[in-house]
């Protein structure tokens, strides 16, 4: 036996050894994580590169193969072609008091429903949310004959009446604004009621501004509903002046297979920009107000 004894190690506790596979386990899992988030962001950013970069491309230099990334000169010709081929000034005005009047219409009747089925007494209050609720499990196309003959009947076809009206209707809006305002604290209310504001006053000055998240979130998505849609004015305009934006891209193509695709990307590139910047500033409320009311029924 040696005059100096040997040091042996206490063997590892298991709290030890959890203490650093957990770390491990958890790296992995959002490396993971990560990756699938690359994907997505790649198969979502690839075709808006494309697309933004073909912009600025002849039509040849779009159909070779194999493929070229980056145009050989960076100009504004396809821009101004698609300016110039289409009335595309006439196609922004229409689709700006549109999306301007059609989604505050749905704002509007989002909150003001909200408020009655949350704040308000009155009978059968109970199956008109679930009115509500069967009018989400409906799709849109299937109102678009009734809505037309409607419109039809009143002489609105090709104008902005029968644009806009027809969709100021909102079910997902009226649900999104009611379970907002259920997780307002009561003693805010009460609070106001006993300083003798009314319903106007408790709307506009104590619900309003506490819903902000939630009015901007819905904003947006009314502002993108109407900004890009496309069936309903098809259906609803005849003339060329009366066309928004979606419809108007159809004129850049050619029927007879000489389509300009670069001026068709560039009159895309503006149709998307305007939405793409409204996104870009107001996205830091969208998470809180799509989860606001999410734990409260």
């Amino acid at each position: 036996m040696s005059a100096q004894a040997e040091t042996v190690a206490p063997p590892r506790a298991p709290a030890q050894t959890d203490a650093i596979v957990a770390p491990m386990r958890m790296s992995v899992g959002a490396l993971l994580a990560y990756l699938v988030l690359g994907v997505a962001v790649l198969i979502i950013a690839v075709p808006l590169v494309w697309m933004v970069l073909g912009s600025f491309k002849t039509r040849a230099e779009i159909l070779t193969v194999p493929i070229r990334w980056l145009p050989a000169s960076v100009g504004p010709a396809n821009y101004l072609t698609a300016w110039h081929d289409a009335p595309f000034d006439r196609f922004y005005l229409n689709s700006l008091l549109v999306t301007t009047l059609g989604g505050g219409l749905k704002v509007v009747n989002g909150v003001l429903t909200a408020y009655a089925l949350v704040f308000l007494r009155f009978p059968k209050k109970s199956l008109v949310f679930y009115a509500v609720l069967g009018a989400l499990m409906v799709s849109a196309q299937i109102t678009l004959i009734p809505n037309y003959v409607f419109v039809a009947n009143l002489g609105w076809i090709d104008t902005y009446a029968g644009l806009i009206v027809p969709s100021a209707a909102t079910a997902i809006g009226t649900f999104m604004f009611r379970q907002h305002f259920l997780t307002i604290p009561r003693e805010v209310i009460e609070a106001a009621r006993m300083d003798g504001v009314g319903h106007v006053g408790l709307l506009w000055r104590v619900i309003l501004p506490m819903s902000r998240p939630t009015l901007v979130t819905f904003s947006l998505l009314a502002a993108v509903w109407e900004w890009n849609d496309f069936l309903w004015p098809l259906l609803v305009t005849n003339s060329l002046t009366m066309r928004t934006l979606p419809i108007g891209l159809t004129y850049l193509r050619s029927t007879e297979g000489a389509t300009n695709w670069g001026a068709v990307m560039a009159g895309t590139v503006l149709v998307v920009l305007p939405v793409l910047v409204f996104f870009l500033w107001a996205q830091r409320h969208i998470v809180s107000g799509i989860m606001s009311g999410s734990v409260k029924g």
